[in-house]
């Protein structure tokens, strides 16, 4: 909650969602509003953030993962193109690395 509330902080509309099903209807609903992600790759009941990347990937929109569990996590997972930014991490710093995604 520290990252939405320095996101909204910073006047950026902020969209959550803890399964991959909730993040795809997000993205579907609002696929022109999003200009990049932040995933965590641990979601709810022990699903991963893959199905949710490879959208956004698809899609054209840049994302960071953000979590301390991808040592954990399968190969697939691996095969990512998006920057890690390992738990904890400042508030700050994961915006600042999820916005400079949008330039790149």
């Amino acid at each position: 909650m520290d990252l939405e509330f320095a996101a909204e902080d910073r006047d950026y509309q902020v969209f959550s969602a803890s399964c991959v099903k909730k993040a795809l209807d997000i993205l579907e609903k609002h696929r022109d509003g999003i200009d990049t992600a932040v995933l965590d790759v641990t979601l709810q009941d022990g699903e991963t953030c893959l199905p949710v990347a490879r959208w956004l990937e698809k899609n054209g929109i840049p994302y960071v993962l953000h979590s301390g569990d991808l040592n954990r996590q399968n190969e697939k997972l691996r095969e990512l193109s998006a920057p890690l930014i390992a738990k904890p991490a400042s508030s700050d710093d994961v915006i600042k690395r999820a916005i400079g995604q949008i330039a790149t």
